[in-house]
């Protein structure tokens, strides 16, 4: 893993857990926890991002959008969104130290999700996350979290972050 130590691995894997454990219990607040005051988050197609172009199915490019992003989700769509229950797999496959004392890492993802009004469980996308962390001491945040879904087309609305 480009040497760094043991010890911000476990930081990376534990800031990737704490933001999975937030979504899959729809814990908005949890989630906004995970980033930074700089934090931004991107979920584009792969083909998007690989054309450059910059439609994304969702952009936060500030921590601002982040807290509206929560907003909505939890207090305007509370009540009229289709809520589905999702559950994250990851792997880790990279971390590597940056220039700027920052940290990369890429993770493989695949999200199921269940809808609540038939119980039947579908994949709802597979990509990678690669991040931009910043550690500070014990604690680990996100500056940039951006999701490429290999899906182009999703098989469903999406209401909450991937």
């Amino acid at each position: 893993m480009n040497s760094v130590s043991n010890t911000t691995i476990q930081q990376v894997e534990n800031l990737n857990r704490d933001y999975i454990c937030a979504l899959d219990s729809l814990d908005m607040p949890a989630w906004l926890a995970c980033f930074n005051l700089k934090g931004r988050y991107t979920f584009i197609s792969e083909e998007n991002e690989r054309r450059g172009f910059p439609i994304a199915f969702m952009l936060d490019d500030c921590y601002e959008r982040l807290q509206d992003r929560v907003t909505q989700v939890v207090e305007i769509q509370s009540d009229s969104t289709e809520h589905y229950q999702m559950r994250h797999f990851t792997q880790l496959i990279s971390v590597s130290e940056a220039d700027n004392g920052l940290i990369n890492a890429v993770f493989n993802y695949s999200i199921y999700y269940t809808q609540r009004d038939n119980n039947l469980t579908k994949i709802l996308c597979v990509g990678q996350y690669f991040d931009t962390i910043k550690l500070d001491g014990d604690s680990a945040s996100y500056i940039e979290r951006k999701a490429v879904t290999d899906t182009n087309v999703l098989p469903r609305y999406t209401a909450y972050p991937v």
